[in-house]
């Protein structure tokens, strides 16, 4: 996460492609482990997706919750940077679904 943060706050270059992977896989195993379950899938594309939040398990197509962002923004969320209410609002984030907020689980990792 530090070779991210910088450029987080934006002060900083563009991280390299592999460190900004890092970052985001790193930030969703958290969210995974605080918020284990299988109900809610959060895709970060290209990088990574989970399945986390207690609930329904989905086994096949698509799932009934599902969060998706770019990078950027899922950083900036998973360390606070920016809110979960604010991301939605200024549609930086889709998400769908019931069980599909995740406010209750930001920020996952502090800077």
């Amino acid at each position: 996460m530090l070779a991210v943060s910088d450029w987080l706050r934006g002060g900083g270059p563009d991280p390299a492609r592999r460190e900004l992977a890092a970052a985001v896989r790193l930030s969703l195993r958290a969210l995974a482990g605080d918020a284990p379950g299988h109900s809610v899938e959060v895709r970060v594309p290209p990088f990574a997706a989970v399945q986390c939040v207690e609930g329904p398990r989905h086994t096949r197509g698509t799932p009934p919750n599902v969060v998706e962002t770019d990078p950027r923004t899922w950083l900036e969320l998973a360390t606070g940077l920016v809110s979960w209410p604010d991301a939605i609002g200024a549609a930086r984030v889709t998400a769908s679904g019931s069980r599909a907020d995740l406010a209750h689980w930001l920020p996952v990792v502090r800077l």
